[in-house]
């Protein structure tokens, strides 16, 4: 991966910073994350890459799988004590001890990997979770409760889908692979359209100095024959995700930037919490992540600071906060079989250019029933009471029974079915600590979140087969970050930190 730095990187950052200790315990509740509010110095971060369906598909640069790390720990450096005051002035206090090197962020298929069974090392799939599996060993921190955990993971995925190259369509249909077929509404603009990144690489480092300060990023486009500019560069598809921390000082910043293109118009950026063994939202294969705990409703909040610069056109699906995870429609567990999976997601959409699609006269688009904080259910068709507004969109999963087509999510953007509760800025929401009205913690409202996402979660609706057992709502993955749906030439900023999951201290 290449490694480089732009000098636009260099920002003035907005820090909002939540009062917690160094352990991220609060009034009896705990935290569920490896890193409570990202204060610990040696970080942990890794980037994947998704294409339509959240497989690794087509790679780029030879045979490199789309999946990197940069981790590393933070020591003293005991030389800069004997140095003059002069010298002091380029002499870093600190040492950084990388635990991925470039030969493992450059692994690819054809290349051996611990575990790999031999028969899969030519399968881009099954290649990229196993280095993500890799690079998490690498990575991960042991501690006294030997709960172990990896990283933060950013997500990228581009949205373009090819229904009509090769024996079956390059997505499967809720799980189930499908012949080719032809499908106006997904973008391609023919082969390669569905590619992964080029991702570029600059390693977290330390400025020279007494004051020391950590910087890195993962940068890049999807657009591969264009060199990588920045958003004024070129017209190019471009990603970057930059952190910045001062040593032994406050939370990392996570600083975000998404630009679509002609032929990428489609591009997602979040970043994740996800679990550190097991499924994680959306991902049917052993995943690894920063979720030590895997927060269950109703008992969890999160909490966080945001600041969105760039909104990222008005299809920017802009998400507050996204919580996935995956249940059957029978109640059961996933256990990876994507005919019967379902990935279940929540998502509080804050562009105030999003408008509600739930309809009060078909109901399509709108849960089949709302529960107020005080536990009062009222059902869509209760026009006086139901808050239609609240919500931009609802779709049930597309192997439940005894639904409408029409009502049922997209089949090919997961490799299994999938549900989907979105949220819209209302004032039913309050309670929970969410947005209220449209523009709140949008451009130049910059906040701090305390979301109570355990009792919201716990009270939305989502499909159940008839006769089904209660199901307990484990989350698996919680991010945020923009979905920039079919909008060329969008660029969405925003900056993240403070990032922590607290659930009830276990007594």
């Amino acid at each position: 991966m290449a490694a480089g730095f732009e000098s636009y990187y260099y920002i003035i950052f907005l820090l909002v910073l939540v009062t917690a200790d160094v352990e991220g315990e609060t009034n009896g509740f705990i935290s569920a994350v490896g890193d409570p509010g990202m204060k610990r110095d040696g970080l942990r971060v890794a980037i994947e890459a998704w294409n339509q369906c959240n497989e690794a598909g087509e790679q780029v640069n030879g045979s490199v799988s789309p999946r990197a790390a940069d981790c590393f720990d933070v020591h003293r450096n005991p030389s800069c004590s004997s140095h003059s005051h002069q010298e002091m002035k380029n002499c870093s206090l600190y040492n950084l001890k990388h635990k991925v090197k470039e030969r493992d962020n450059m692994l690819g298929i054809g290349q051996a990997l611990p575990q790999l069974d031999p028969k899969d090392l030519y399968n881009p799939d099954i290649y990229a979770y196993q280095k993500e599996i890799y690079l998490g060993s690498k990575c991960e921190v042991k501690e006294n409760d030997a709960k172990p955990w990896q990283f933060w993971m950013i997500m990228l995925k581009n949205g373009n889908l090819d229904t009509t190259t090769g024996p079956t369509a390059k997505c499967p249909k809720n799980g189930i692979k499908v012949p080719p077929f032809r499908e106006p509404k997904f973008s391609c603009f023919g082969e390669g359209c569905m590619n992964q990144p080029r991702i570029n690489h600059s390693y977290t480092d330390l400025s020279p100095g007494p004051n020391s300060s950590l910087m890195g990023s993962f940068y890049g486009t999807w657009d591969l024959s264009s060199s990588v500019g920045g958003v004024k560069g070129n017209n190019a598809s471009f990603f970057s995700v930059m952190w910045r921390k001062d040593v032994g000082k406050g939370s990392w910043t996570f600083y975000n930037i998404l630009r679509t293109s002609q032929n990428f118009q489609w591009l997602m950026l979040y970043l994740r919490a996800d679990a550190t063994a097991g499924f994680s939202g959306g991902y049917h294969y052993p995943t690894r992540g920063m979720l030590k705990i895997i927060p269950q409703s109703p008992n969890f909040n999160v909490t966080f600071s945001l600041a969105v610069y760039h909104g990222g056109g008005s299809k920017s699906q802009f998400y507050l906060l996204d919580i996935g995870s995956c249940w059957k429609n029978n109640g059961m567990p996933c256990d990876g079989d994507v005919t019967t999976d379902v990935t279940r997601y929540s998502e509080m959409i804050l562009n105030p250019a999003t408008k509600s699609w739930c309809d009060r006269n078909t109901f399509l688009g709108c849960p089949l029933y709302h529960t107020f904080p005080n536990g009062t259910t009222v059902y869509r068709n209760d026009t006086a009471n139901f808050p239609y507004g609240a919500y931009h969109y609802y779709c049930a999963p597309g192997n439940a029974e005894g639904i409408d087509d029409k009502a049922k999510c997209d089949p090919y953007s997961n490799p299994q079915p999938q549900e989907i509760v979105q949220l819209l800025p209302h004032p039913v929401w309050g309670e929970y600590g969410y947005p209220t009205k449209q523009g709140e913690g949008w451009i130049g409202d910059p906040r701090t979140w305390n979301l109570d996402v355990g009792r919201l979660s716990h009270n939305l609706y989502f499909y159940q087969d008839p006769g089904a057992v209660n199901v307990t709502r484990n989350w698996t993955s919680i991010d945020l970050g923009t979905e920039i749906f079919n909008d060329p030439y969008q660029v969405a900023e925003w900056s993240v930190s403070d990032f922590n999951v607290l659930v009830p201290r276990q007594t």
